[in-house]
């Protein structure tokens, strides 16, 4: 049972290169003397930058995240393919005829909006139960659908290595920029990996407010505990309900709580914020029972 006095919040850690997430939440673990952590937003051992990390009570959110815009800043290495889309990978074929900077310019401006993009086998992605990656390193493959996603925006900046150029992407969730390197490569007739991935931002998180692990390790537990965002910041998009105290304990106790009793009028499938006495409760949603629609409690994190 989560108590109200236990510890709980968003962290925002920067992450360093080689190593994995779970790394960072086996670290934080430790840092802030709870088991109960998790994170959202798998980042791969050569990417950076923010992990957005789930400590106490505020863990139990993970699986009502939805997957938001995220913003990227990748080094597009041209003139190269592998088998994991990145440097990382195994080199299948190189190419030292590079196209000019305005028709990579060009053909960047062709990935903005509404694509379709084939997950790589390099990825935590399951299919049949199994993950990508783990088929792909025992030397297997199989075959994926094309996924929707959208890139909302993509600049281009040229560097002093011809073959390189710098990627600000802004795009939904589920994006994965390795491919999108890779395909951009592809369409260029040259071929392309990613050589470097620094996340800068997601789920309404910015690279301003993380903190690397050694920055924490160094921090008194005051200042530590200090750093973490209110758990409710995570449903910032979503509406905020304030129950009377009767209506608050009736929806602490498991009850629907009838919108024609409250005042709401909020669709069937909404999702709102609920704040009793002592403020942020819980996370409810609207549901049609016989006698009209109520919100009930779906997930409680301060008893």
């Amino acid at each position: 049972m989560i108590e109200k006095n236990e510890i709980g919040g968003v962290l925002i850690v920067n992450k360093h290169a080689g190593c994995t997430s779970h790394d960072i939440v086996n670290r934080v673990r430790r840092l802030y003397g709870t088991k109960r952590v998790g994170h959202t937003g798998t980042l791969d051992p050569m990417a950076t930058g923010v992990l957005v990390v789930l400590v106490g009570r505020a863990a139990k959110a993970e699986e009502y995240l939805q997957a938001g815009k995220k913003r990227y800043r990748a080094t597009l290495r041209l003139g190269i393919t592998t088998d994991t889309e990145d440097t990382t990978g195994n080199v299948l074929t190189k190419t030292d005829s590079l196209p000019s900077c305005d028709r990579v310019f060009e053909v960047c401006r062709e990935f903005v909006g509404k694509i379709e993009q084939i997950p790589p086998m390099y990825s935590a992605l399951k299919v049949g139960g199994k993950k990508l990656v783990d088929i792909a390193r025992s030397g297997g493959e199989i075959e994926r659908k094309p996924r929707p996603i959208e890139i909302y925006s993509l600049t281009c900046t040229p560097t002093d290595n011809n073959s390189e150029y710098i990627l600000d992407v802004s795009c939904s969730g589920g994006t994965y920029i390795r491919t999108l390197c890779a395909d951009i490569g592809a369409r260029l007739g040259c071929g392309g990996a990613m050589a470097s991935l620094l996340r800068t931002e997601t789920c309404g998180f910015s690279i301003e407010q993380s903190h690397t692990v050694e920055e924490l390790t160094e921090m008194s537990e005051e200042d530590r505990a200090a750093l973490l965002i209110p758990t409710e910041s995570l449903f910032a998009e979503t509406a905020v309900v304030d129950l009377p105290e009767f209506f608050e304990k009736l929806c602490r106790s498991g009850c629907e709580i009838y919108q024609k009793k409250i005042g709401t009028r909020y669709d069937i499938g909404t999702r709102v914020r609920l704040y009793g006495k002592d403020g942020f409760f819980a996370l409810g949603e609207v549901f049609e029972y016989e006698n009209g629609t109520a919100i009930k409690a779906i997930k409680t994190f301060i008893i």
